[in-house]
This record gives structure tokens, C-alpha cells and sequence, in this order.
């Protein structure tokens, strides 16, 4: 019942705007900021490296994958890195402010967020991905005051998606 509320109702619509535009404006001042300062994640990096999250008394580290993701792949990556966050949260705020591919830019916000809670800053991440998944799981109905309202359709038509009747499996045929 909550699910469908989510996903259909037009005041819950509303909402979800303000929500979205709230959090699009975030992650697009967050990351223009780094755009124009020539951001470097270096140091961040490193840091999560030498001084990873660890469960306190005992030491152990907790996310010991993630620590060698960054260890092995992000740092020796690191200019890769500094394009890809600046614009990542860019286009993930741009997606979320304007209504366009919202879904995909609260989910791409929320592998963000988790990337920055994996490394130990705490800053408004939980508050983003909370919001965000309200986001995700309304669907549509998130960016049906946006552009999805005339984007959405436009992929569907796209990629003509129908539901065969009394069957629940969809198909998507590529139009020709």
C-alpha cells in the first residue's frame, strides 16, 4: 500500500519534487564546486587507505574490500577519479534538479554516498541516501514534474515495452 502510494499519487508527487530538487541542488553545487577548483581526491583517497573504518576496540577493519578497491584501483586511478566524482555528482544533480532519469540519478547518487560512507566521512550522506531511496522506489512518480514526464515515454516508445496480456513478463523489442 505504501509502495503504490509512492509510485501513483500526485501529491506524493509534489513532495517528491521538492525532495528531489532539494537533493539535485546538493550533489550540482557539491560537485560544480569541485569542477571549477580543480579537485583532487588524492589525499581522500589515501586516507581511506592508511585509516580505514575500523570496528573500534578490536581494530579490524570493516569494509577490507572496499579499503583494497581504493588501495588497488582508485588511487593508482586517481586523475580518472577526480573527473569522474566532480561530474559524477554534476550530472547525478542535474538528473535530480531538472526531473530527468531520476531513478538512475538517485541510484548513481546512492553508490556515491555509500562510496563516501565505505571511506569514513560521515558529512549528509545516511540524510542522502534516505532520501533517495524514497526517491528510487517511487519510480516515476519522482520526476513525473520534470522531464521524465516527456522523457520517460519517449524510451518506452523507444523501445516499445509491453506487457503481454495475462502474462507478467514484459519484452522490449528495439524499434526498426
Amino acid at each position: 500500500m505504501f509502495n503504490k502510494l509512492l509510485r501513483e499519487n500526485s501529491i506524493v508527487a509534489g513532495i517528491l519534487t521538492v525532495i528531489r530538487i532539494y537533493l539535485g541542488w546538493h550533489w550540482l553545487t557539491a560537485g560544480w564546486g569541485k569542477v571549477v577548483n580543480d579537485f583532487d581526491a588524492t589525499g581522500f583517497l589515501a586516507n581511506a587507505v592508511a585509516n580505514p573504518v575500523t570496528s573500534g576496540s578490536d581494530g579490524e577493519i570493516m569494509y577490507p574490500l572496499y579499503v583494497k578497491f581504493v588501495e588497488a584501483f582508485a588511487l593508482p586511478n586517481a586523475p580518472l577519479i577526480n573527473i569522474l566524482i566532480p561530474w559524477g555528482e554534476v550530472l547525478v544533480g542535474l538528473g535530480l534538479f531538472l526531473g530527468c532519469l531520476t531513478t538512475y540519478a538517485a541510484f548513481f547518487g546512492m553508490v556515491m554516498n555509500f562510496a563516501f560512507l565505505l571511506a569514513g566521512t560521515i558529512s549528509s550522506n545516511p540524510w542522502d541516501i534516505l532520501l533517495s531511496i524514497f526517491i528510487a522506489v517511487a519510480g516515476y512518480n519522482a520526476g513525473k514534474f520534470g522531464l521524465d514526464r516527456f522523457v520517460i515515454p519517449l524510451f518506452r516508445e523507444e523501445l516499445k515495452i509491453t506487457n503481454t496480456s495475462g502474462n507478467s513478463t514484459n519484452t522490449i523489442s528495439k524499434n526498426t
